[in-house]
């Protein structure tokens, strides 16, 4: 188990900067135009793993929350997702052939908001899944939920079809801001969906929340922290709200003003943090928890938890694919995206059956790099002699700008560097994302024309 973080408020002010949140490396910011089809074939053909993860976008949702940053469209129409699914099928016809020697470990369901679908809808697309790919008998099947919009029955009827985790989005449980973003919900709604799925039987429990929306205080978060750790999911995130309306028109309707100033957004995510571990969830890192007994924290405590673009998973040893639009796979040597936008995503299915637009294909610097960024950012500790062999280098020559770059946060008590170990201390676990930016080879382009998220 990694150290508790400990909260210093001088540092806080110092290190609060923004950066990448590396769920791969590279970022998909920078992916390049030019890829298709056969790169995707070459990418499976220079793959050592014949495991999968499945990520499917379904991009729909019934009603705009104003604080929203997904790939979403907004529709009362139900038959859109028909058109969808149609497309879907004729992306899966190209690619689940050359998948055939694969075993999906993983598939995960997220949006806009999959469970737009009908039941009618989602058992379509299960089948599609099932008669395409080869499933392993124990794999994880998962899918974001919006409590509101749940159909009556689907939490039975995902069941049904075989998925076994559930990530409930869920943010606050304040009126205020749930007005404030278009977002009402009722907790007695939260609480009778999460009832019903343990009760069907559902693994683990995931609940999203976000802290810096309007009408949010420190008070008032405590005690939304309070009715979530009392509903008991085995998972918690808790994200830090981006305010971007220069890229997201919907946040327009969002007023600053209304918003917590930058010091009570820090507050409420101290505060946050002492809550959350003093319930007894382990600080997985960045805005992550889960319950000791969770395989996130199991696998964290053993050695081998990873981080995708799913986030942080048990599954880092699959190759991933994303179906859908704007979705992203990370197969072998390569990452690759599809078309962002839905009519540009049916249209390169029907001119060449497939929507690959944007790619990358990972030089031999950026595998050692990622593999240092994954290690530090899952376990906030490297062993360099492990590098060394794995990729036949000399760390500290390797990697003498970064260690270098390292050296301030060391003198700040953030990391500690010695001839054989990176540590990451109780005070730099809050920090991760700036330690490994000192392995970002990238950043200094990126960082001059892309606004990311504040560390904290």
């Amino acid at each position: 188990m990694i150290n508790l973080p400990i909260w210093n408020d001088s540092l806080i002010s110092k290190y609060n900067i923004s950066g990448p949140r590396y769920t791969s490396y590279p970022t998909a910011l920078s992916l390049e135009p030019g890829y298709s089809q056969s790169d995707l074939q070459a990418a499976i053909t220079g793959s050592n793993s014949r495991t999968l993860s499945l990520y499917i976008h379904i991009p729909f949702c019934h009603q705009l929350c104003y604080y929203c940053g997904c790939n979403k469209i907004i529709t009362r129409h139900q038959s859109k997702a028909d058109v969808y699914l149609d497309y879907l099928a004729q992306e899966i016809a190209a690619k689940a052939p050359l998948f055939k020697h694969y075993t999906v470990e993983q598939l995960h369901l997220g949006g806009g908001t999959p469970t737009f679908l009908t039941a009618e809808q989602m058992t379509r697309l299960i089948s599609m899944l099932n008669n395409a790919f080869t499933f392993s008998n124990n794999a994880q099947r998962g899918i974001e939920i919006d409590p509101r919009s749940l159909a009556p029955n689907m939490m039975e009827h995902l069941h049904e079809l075989g998925f076994n985790r559930v990530s409930f989005g869920v943010q606050d449980f304040n009126d205020a801001v749930q007005t404030a973003v278009n977002r009402p919900q009722q907790l007695d709604e939260v609480l009778a969906i999460l009832t019903e799925a343990r009760t069907l039987g559902f693994k683990s429990i995931n609940m999203d929340m976000i802290y810096g929306l309007p009408f949010q205080s420190a008070e008032s978060y405590r005690q939304t922290i309070e009715q979530l750790i009392a509903l008991s999911p085995d998972r918690v995130s808790v994200f830090n709200y981006a305010h971007l309306p220069d890229r997201f028109a919907a946040q327009r309707k969002l007023k600053e003003a209304d918003m917590p100033s930058a010091g009570e957004k820090l507050e409420i995510f101290k505060q946050t943090l002492e809550q959350m571990t003093t319930a007894g969830y382990q600080f997985i890192g960045m805005d992550h928890f889960a319950k000791t007994d969770d395989e996130l924290a199991i696998a964290q405590n053993e050695g081998h938890l990873h981080r995708n673009f799913q986030g942080y998973t048990t599954h880092g040893d699959c190759d991933l694919l994303g179906l859908g639009v704007s979705s992203i796979s990370q197969i072998g040597h390569m990452i690759l995206q599809n078309e962002k936008d839905l009519k540009p995503y049916y249209q390169a299915l029907e001119d060449k059956q497939c929507a690959i637009t944007k790619g990358i294909t990972l030089s031999a610097d950026d595998e050692i790099r990622a593999a240092v960024i994954k290690q530090l950012i899952c376990h906030f500790e490297l062993d360099k002699n492990v590098f060394e062999q794995r990729f036949d280098i000399n760390f500290d020559e390797y990697f003498a700008q970064a260690l270098t770059a390292l050296e301030p946060l060391a003198a700040d008590g953030l990391v500690e560097l010695s001839n054989h170990t990176i540590k990451v201390t109780s005070s730099g676990n809050l920090f991760i994302r700036i330690i490994c930016m000192c392995f970002d080879a990238y950043l200094q382009n990126q960082i001059k024309t892309t606004r990311f998220s504040r560390v904290i």
